[in-house]
């Protein structure tokens, strides 16, 4: 569907060096003791919300595609080439190209996935933007995040401040903030799911059911927005 877009800014370059130069280490994450239980609380916190979704779909920020190939998601973008080549293989259509600047025509999705990815990139509000204008009038945005002001948010930010190669790059938002920009670019959060409610930890995680809307203790959050005014959530 097109070719790659510039990646463009420094914090956008040092994510790529970090994401091409260790990314065996992060997909090898996924299949860690802690990873599957952990991936598997948020996938299925995310499906909750995805009945109803049309395609085609695109997730902005494939990374590796393991959150696309478990949710049947088509069509992938990521700015680390090495992370896209993981993606191909899983089966994702991929393209090089920044959330800021997606290389693809209005109304393109039916649906559209931003999966902890907000986090890693330089301009949120705008990466949002380009998914309103990429998504079909009657399509529906899923993100899935994990917010400030959560405990787990708090323990990254700490894994960060401590050398962590992925977490010392990421920001994190609250759920006021991403509803400001959500707003600004032509959003409505109509639905919330959320999960893991256990104290943060590297060991496994139990299995806890999804509950729905938002909590703000929970260490992942699935929103589902539309294009046009907000409905209570």
């Amino acid at each position: 569907m097109g070719e790659g877009a510039g990646e463009g800014g420094q914090y956008s370059s040092r994510v790529i060096q970090v994401f091409d130069a260790f990314v065996e280490r992060y997909d090898a994450w996924f299949d860690s003791p802690f990873g599957r239980s952990a991936f598997e609380l948020e996938r299925s916190c995310i499906e909750s919300l995805c009945r109803d979704l049309r395609g085609p779909s695109l997730e902005i920020g494939v990374g590796t595609g393991r959150f696309a190939e478990a949710l049947g998601i088509e069509y992938g973008v990521d700015i680390s080439g090495r992370a896209l080549e993981f993606a191909k293989r899983r089966g994702i259509t991929v393209v090089r190209a920044s959330g800021e600047e997606l290389p693809f025509p209005d109304g393109s999705f039916g649906s559209v996935f931003i999966i902890v990815t907000l986090c890693f990139v330089e301009r949120p509000g705008e990466v949002l933007e380009e998914a309103s204008r990429v998504l079909a009038r009657d399509g529906g945005l899923i993100l899935g995040l994990i917010l400030k002001g959560s405990p787990w948010a708090r323990f990254y930010m700490e894994k960060g401040e401590a050398g962590n190669v992925f977490y010392k790059n990421a920001r994190f938002y609250s759920i006021d903030e991403l509803r400001a920009m959500m707003g600004r670019s032509g959003l409505a959060m109509v639905d919330a799911c959320s999960t893991i409610f256990q104290k943060p930890t590297e060991r496994p995680l139990r299995f806890e059911a999804p509950r729905r809307g938002y909590h703000g203790k929970a260490g992942f959050v699935a929103i589902k927005a539309v294009k046009g005014p907000p409905a209570s959530v």
